[in-house]
This record gives structure tokens, sequence and C-alpha cells, in this order.
């Protein structure tokens, strides 16, 4: 006989753990069932980790550049045994008190692989042996994502690091190549510059972080170089060998780029394939991604897929609202959707890139009428006296209604930057209340007096 639940949670992301917890709550039964460990990518492999480390790297730059502030230091070095000490301790302690809070909530979590073996039923094969099954009238996938492999001839034949391996280095690499000039790869990159690395990036594309604006994009490559990172271009990787140094990266053009580490930030691929997402009738893509409609339902009535797995935004405040959809729809009889949610994120290099809303590349391709302001930092009299005046602010605003559209901020605290922007766009404000609005001086925010003095 199989067990009965109002909810099955398959993967503990930052979507499934709270809405297990809100069924609880609401005197509902929940089972999660998580196949390695609880709190997703986010806690585990993502957010948590790589920006605990980001913030070592941040100290070194900083230390440095001490001399520029009239503070004398000794010798730099970087413990990277330490680094990865106080690294594992950070998730070690968000991933307990995720379990703590989901376990002393109520919810049944168990260890294990889920399979589904009808279109309400789902086997369970613990970890440590044995198995049962289960059903429920609502399940909710989401199992997320891992680092997709390099696809490379001579790859498989070669150590290649990739977002997660990459953080249990006990050692900084000499030279570290990076394949991929993502977020994922920009992080990346500057991090172990910073951290001591000799650093090479190579792209495909025609410039880093591909959804960005080219100018933003610019930007961004200016800063890496200027960091001593070497940027690659429209470049391909042909493939990959051994060599006496560590590895030998042939691309375009012939050379031959040889580095003691290679991180491949190619992207990522979903967890679905112990799934056996046939057995209910649920659809993937070719990517393997399972398609949701706007209030997270797959093609399966009941089947619900979220976070990373179903192809949407990866970031965990998304996930988040993932949960927030799914907990009203389904405990409080609500109408949610993603329809026209904002999608807020920040890329952690340093300076933050925060971005909100429409680009101006895809505000122009919807055919509106817009205004745009854009900025230098070195503009704004809190990142001068702060001696951080890199990158740029950057607002779309639409032409007709006054409304702000989206904003790139490229800046010290872009990403809490961008967050007071987002709020004047949730609060419908248009931008004339941000180029009035008194703001404390000197402080970032009040750049925003000026930003929008520069409509065009």
């Amino acid at each position: 006989m199989a067990e009965e639940y109002d909810l099955i949670a398959i993967g503990s992301g930052q979507a499934a753990g709270p809405l297990c917890s809100a069924f609880v709550a609401a005197g509902r039964r929940a089972l999660l069932v998580e196949r390695e460990h609880v709190g997703g990518t986010c806690i585990n492999e993502g957010c948590s980790p790589t920006k605990t480390m980001i913030a070592s790297g941040r100290v070194a730059y900083l230390t440095r550049r001490a001399a520029g502030y009239g503070v004398q230091t000794g010798p730099i070095g970087v413990d990277m045994r330490r680094v990865r000490e106080r690294k594992r301790a950070i998730v070690d302690s968000f991933r307990e008190g995720s379990q703590r809070h989901i376990v002393e909530g109520g919810t049944k979590l168990v260890f294990g692989t889920a399979s589904f073996t009808g279109q309400k039923l789902v086997r369970v094969a613990l970890n440590d042996g044995g198995s049962f099954e289960a059903t429920a009238p609502a399940i909710v996938i989401d199992t997320g994502a891992r680092p997709r492999p390099l696809s490379l001839p001579g790859a498989s034949a070669v150590p290649v690091l990739d977002s997660t391996s990459i953080m249990e280095l006990d050692a900084v690499p000499k030279h570290l190549i990076v394949a991929g000039g993502g977020y994922i790869g920009v992080e990346f990159g500057q991090l172990f510059r910073r951290l001591g690395s000799r650093v090479t990036i190579v792209q495909r594309s025609a410039r880093l972080l591909g959804r960005e604006d080219p100018d933003v994009a610019d930007e961004v490559r200016k800063i890496l170089v200027e960091d001593g990172i070497e940027v690659l271009l429209s470049t391909s990787m042909i493939s990959l060998a051994s060599s006496g140094s560590g590895v030998a990266l042939t691309v375009s053009g012939g050379r031959v780029i040889e580095g003691s580490h290679l991180l491949n930030a190619t992207g990522r691929t979903p967890n679905t394939e112990a799934l056996q997402l046939e057995a209910a009738g649920v659809a993937t893509n070719e990517r393997g991604e399972i398609p949701v409609n706007d209030r997270l339902e797959t093609n399966v009535a009941g089947i619900y897929a979220v976070g990373d797995v179903n192809g949407g935004p990866a970031f965990t405040h998304i996930s988040y609202d993932d949960f927030r959809i799914l907990r009203g729809n389904l405990l409080h009889g609500e109408q949610l959707s993603t329809r026209d949610r904002l999608v807020p994120y920040v890329v952690y290099m340093d300076p933050e890139l925060g971005r909100v809303g429409l680009t101006e590349s895809a505000a122009r391709s919807s055919g509106r009428n817009i205004r745009v302001a854009s900025m230098p930092m070195s503009a704004v009299a809190r990142a001068l006296e702060t001696d951080e005046p890199r990158g740029l602010m950057k607002a779309v605003v639409d032409a007709d209604t006054g409304q702000l559209l989206g904003c790139a901020i490229l800046g010290l605290n872009g990403g809490e930057m961008m967050s007071l922007f987002e709020v004047a766009m949730m609060g419908k404000l248009p931008y004339t209340a941000l180029q009035e609005g008194i703001f404390a001086h000197p402080t970032l925010a009040e750049g925003f007096n000026n930003l929008f003095d520069r409509l065009s």
C-alpha cells in the first residue's frame, strides 16, 4: 500500500522546503524526498559558498590596495585551506539550519531517490536501503540542476573543474583557464585572480554576459582586464589535452593556452534523469527541462516543477517566489501567476552588477518609446570617496508615461542600488520621483538625482 500525503516534494531546493512547511502548518501531510543534502544548489554549491569565497577575495584585493588609502601592510598571502574551511563552515551552518527547520516543522524528510511509477505515484529508494511508495494529489519537482559536462575533444581524459569542485581546491591555481564568460565564469575568474591566480577567460560569443546590453558587457570586460585577467572574446574551444603544466586548451586561430587548471563554466543541465517522468506522462524539452505554465504546472495536472529544473531564471529568489505562488494557489485558492514578475539578479563580480527589468536592447525590441539615462560611477561622490569609481549606472524609462522599465547598476554595492530601483518599480513610481528625491549625502543613492538629469 502506498503511503498517502497531501504533498510530495522531490528535491529540497528553496521552493520545496518552505512549501512542505506551509502544508504542515495548514494541517496537511507533506513528504520531502532528498537525494543528497537539504537546501538545494543555493546553500550547498551556489550562492552561499561562492559569495563566502568572493568575500575572501575582496579582502585580499583591498589589502593589496591598502597603501592607496594610506594604510601600511606587510606581505600578502592567501591560505586556500582556510578560505575553504570558512566556506565549508557557512555551508554546514546553513544546511543544518534548513534541515532542522523542515524536520521540526513536521515534514517527513527522507533521503533517497524518487521516481514516478504512475501519474500520482512515486517510488522512493532510500539511501540506507529499502524502498516504499507514496501518493499525493499534488507533487512538486524541485530537483535543480548541475554543471553541464564540457563537450570538447580530449575533455574526458583531462581533469576539468566545475563550479562545485573548484571550491574544494586546497591551493591557489597558478594559471586558471575559464571556459565560458557567463555569470559563473566572470565571478570565479575574478575571484581566483584576486586570490593570486593568473586567469584567462575564453568566451565563444562577441561579449561577456550575453543577456546584458553591449555597453554594460563592455564595461564588465574593461574591469576584468584592469584586474589583470586575459579575456578572449569570439574565441571557440577546439580541443583539450594534458600538458607539463597541467592542461593545454587549443582555441580558434590555432593558439594553445597552457594552464594549471581549467574551469568549465559553460552552463548547467537539469536533474531529471532519475525521475522516470515518462511513467507519469510529464513532458521535457530538448534540454531535459520540465516546461510549466504560468502557475508552474507541468502538462500533467497536479504535478508541478519549480526552481532551476523548469528552465526558468536560475535564481534562488525566483525559486522562493515559486513557493509563494504554489502556497497561494494550492493552500489558499488564489490565482497567482509568474506573468510579469520582476526578475532581479546580481552578478557578484566586484564591483557588483545589479540588474532588474528590461535592458535597453529588450525595450527597443518590444517597440516601446523609451528614454535611456547612463552615467559613470565616477560621477558619484560616494564612489570617489571610497576609491571605488569603476562601473556605470543605467536606467531605461518609458518616454510616454515616465515609468521605470529597468536598470543596470555596475558599481559599488550595485546589488543594493538595484534593489532600491526595484522598490521604485514595484511602487510604480515615475523616474521623476528618483530624480527629485532627497537622498542623504554622501550616499550612492543620490546618484539617481544626477542619473535622471542625463535622460536622452
